[in-house]
Order: C-alpha cells, then structure tokens, then sequence
C-alpha cells in the first residue's frame, strides 16, 4: 500500500514537472491557487500575490508601443496636431486637448502664451501686461511689444469707462497710454469717450461690444497677429486653410455654377467639390433679335431683374428677366449711341446704367432706368476716349476712365 502512494506522488510530481516545462497553464494555474511558485522554460518566477505574470509576446508587444509613442514627429505632423488641437479648444472639448497633447509630446502653446491668453480673458490687466515681457523675447519684433500694449490699456480704459470708474480711466490715459507715444491721434479719440454718460452711448461711439467675452475674445484675435505661430496659432487657423482648400476647389471646378459662399457650413469637406455637367447651362433658353448688329456687351443688374444689352447699331436695350421662367421680356430701348456701345455699368441700386462706346469714341451716357431719360452725356477730349467706368460703393458717383488713362476724375450723380 506505502509502494503504491508513493508510486501516486511520484507519477504526480512528474506530471506537474512535465506540466511546467511543457508551459501548460493549468499546472500554472493549479501551483498558484495553492499558494505555490511556478517554473517556466526562462527562469521567470511568478509569485501569486501578483497574479499571473503576461508572457513574453505580450512584452514585445508593450515594446512595441513604447516605441511607436516614442517616435519622433515630423514639423508638418506637429502642426497638424496642434491645428487640431486648437480647433478642438476652440469647440471647448478641453479635456480631450490635453489628451492629445500628453499622447503627442506636442505642445498647443507657449505656457507665456497660455498665461497671457488666460489672464486677457479673465480681465486681468496688469497680469497680462507682465506677460508681455515675458513673451518680448519669443517677438522677433520688438516693436509689436508696444502694438499690444496699446490695444490691451485701451481695453482697460473702456472697461474703466463702462463701469462708472472715470478716475480710474482717466488714471489709465495719462499715465499709462499717453507716455506710449503711439497712435496719438486714436488716444485723442478714446479722450473724448469721458463724456459718454451712459454704457450704451460709449459701446455705439466706440463700436465695441462691451466687457465681457465677446470683446475680450476679440482684442486677443488682435493680439495674437503680433505673435509667431510657434509661440501662439493665429486665430481659428485650421477654419481659415480649410476655406482657402474650398475656395481653390471651387476655382478649379469646370461647370460650376452654385451660389457662391465663404463659409464652410455650405459644403462637404469629405469629398472635393465639383459641379455636374448637368448643372451648367448647356442648352439654349430664348434667342433675342430685337438687335440689327453685332451685341457688343450684355450686363445683368445687381438683383438680378434686368438685364442690359449693347450692340454696334448704337441702341441699348433693358429686359425685365422673369425669375420663375428664366425669360426676358423688352423693357425699353435707349438710342443715340452714335459710336455704338461697348461697355455697361449699373449703379449699386440699379436705379442708373452707364454706357461707353469704342476705342474711338468720347463719350458717355448716363441713363435713368425706371423713366428711360438720359441724364448725363459727358464728352473727353477727341484725343481720348471713354471706354470704361466703375460706380462708386455708396452710389453717389463714378470713375470715368479713359484708352490713355486720363480720366476726369470722380463725377457725382446730381440728384433729379
């Protein structure tokens, strides 16, 4: 009987040596739900307070990752992530910014930027001013120093007025603007805001928003033109390359033909823009022949409702254009263009057009649209010609411009 227990311990304690050097893992496991040091094939020893150790792939595999955190990036793989990361900051995903940030080894700012920007925004004036001298040496130009201090006082100065501290404010003109020696004629501006008696009355003269986010977000878009990138990223700076891409995609589209917008909440940026063929116009709509020689210029107004044709039998004809079924119909028919006419102009408001003739032509017309009547003809030398003219934005007059460049300069519209 003692030969055959024996015989049982020693067959079992051969199982559990070949168990451990076969490295089967429920020998492991059984030595280590019995308080027991296991033995593997490298000499490792797993204790059981531990748990079991991960085997030697899994090693590698942590090497693995070490290595691929560590690896170094490029320039341009550092300012994509911190393009990102600023886009983010600006979504107020913080948290995530800072993950991004510890994952990368990169850096979102400068930490005189983060400061600055912090205390900009918090209102703390004299903070942020003592930033300044701490990002002077990160300026390549010594000069933006002063820029800054300026818009950052006057914001100062403003918050002073807004909140009924006029000493206060009038401490921060003479003492700290003044002795600045920039921009004297805006603090001669910014001095006449201690007469406003109410809030509301400095935020219209001085077009500013107020104290509060909104203008202090824009003061620190201002500042941040004055720093380089590498300290701090001008403002909304992924936004402004992806409107750029929009804007070179739309240039490059063959047939396009969609309604021109700067913003990106218009398009996909998952696909590169392109028009169908489908969508430019291929097929002929109406033909006109009220005409009796060459048109030389057509020309639609700013809404859209009229458009203007001139041809070389010297008439210009107006067309009412039926937004709904894309027609024209013959409005009237201005006359007397001895020269024909070569070039159109309509006025902001479309209340007047300015015809010009040839090379070889003097003069220029200008029409009342709604009556049909010629309220201007002017005439340039015979040596000269009047070919083009562009309208003033306000609508109040137009530039004249001659084949020699020898205009007669700004001409107001003399009101009826």
């Amino acid at each position: 009987m003692q030969g055959d227990g024996a015989g049982q311990d020693q067959d079992s304690e051969l199982s559990c040596r070949n168990g451990a050097q076969n490295g089967e893992s429920s020998s492991i496991g059984e030595a280590h739900s019995n308080g027991l040091e296991s033995v593997t094939n490298n000499g490792n020893t797993v204790n059981n307070n531990n748990g079991v150790s991960a085997p030697p792939e899994s090693n590698n595999s942590n090497s693995t990752v070490d290595t691929r955190k560590k690896k170094r990036l490029s320039q341009c793989e550092e300012d994509v992530i911190r393009l990102i990361g600023q886009h983010l900051h600006d979504l107020g995903l913080n948290q995530t910014v800072d993950l991004l940030m510890q994952e990368s080894g990169c850096r979102l700012e400068h930490p005189s930027a983060t400061k600055f920007r912090n205390h900009v925004m918090e209102g703390e004036w004299d903070k942020a001013e003592s930033d300044l001298n701490e990002l002077k040496a990160l300026m390549h130009s010594p000069s933006a120093i002063v820029r800054m201090k300026f818009l950052l006082l006057q914001q100062k100065y403003l918050e002073y007025l807004e909140d009924g501290k006029v000493l206060e404010a009038l401490q921060v003109l003479r003492a700290e603007l003044t002795p600045l020696k920039y921009n004297t004629e805006r603090i001669h501006i910014l001095s006449g805001y201690l007469m406003c008696s109410h809030a509301e009355d400095l935020r219209a003269k001085a077009e500013w928003e107020g104290k509060g986010t909104a203008s202090r977000t824009k003061l620190l878009d201002k500042l941040q033109t004055y720093l380089p990138p590498s300290v701090m990223l001008p403002p909304r700076r992924l936004q402004t390359l992806l409107k750029q891409a929009v804007e070179l995609q739309r240039e490059r589209c063959l047939y396009h033909n969609t309604k021109l917008d700067s913003g990106l909440d218009s398009v996909s940026l998952l696909l590169d823009h392109a028009c169908s063929r489908k969508q430019f116009p291929c097929y002929t709509q109406q033909i006109l022949t009220e005409h009796c020689n060459e048109v030389w210029f057509c020309k639609f107004s700013n809404n859209g409702t009229k458009l203007a044709t001139g041809s070389k039998d010297t008439t210009v004809i107006l067309w009412h254009v039926d937004t709904e079924t894309q027609q024209l119909k013959l409005m009237k028919t201005l006359e007397g263009h001895a020269y024909g006419v070569s070039y159109l102009a309509w006025s902001p408001d479309d209340a007047y057009l300015i015809a010009c003739g040839p090379d070889d032509c003097s003069e220029l017309w200008l029409w009342n649209v709604q009556t049909g009547e010629l309220r201007t003809k002017m005439s340039q030398s015979h040596e000269d010609s009047l070919t083009s003219v562009a309208w003033n934005p306000d609508g109040l007059g137009w530039e004249p411009a001659g084949l020699l460049g020898r205009g007669p300069g700004s001409v107001p519209v003399v009101s009826e």
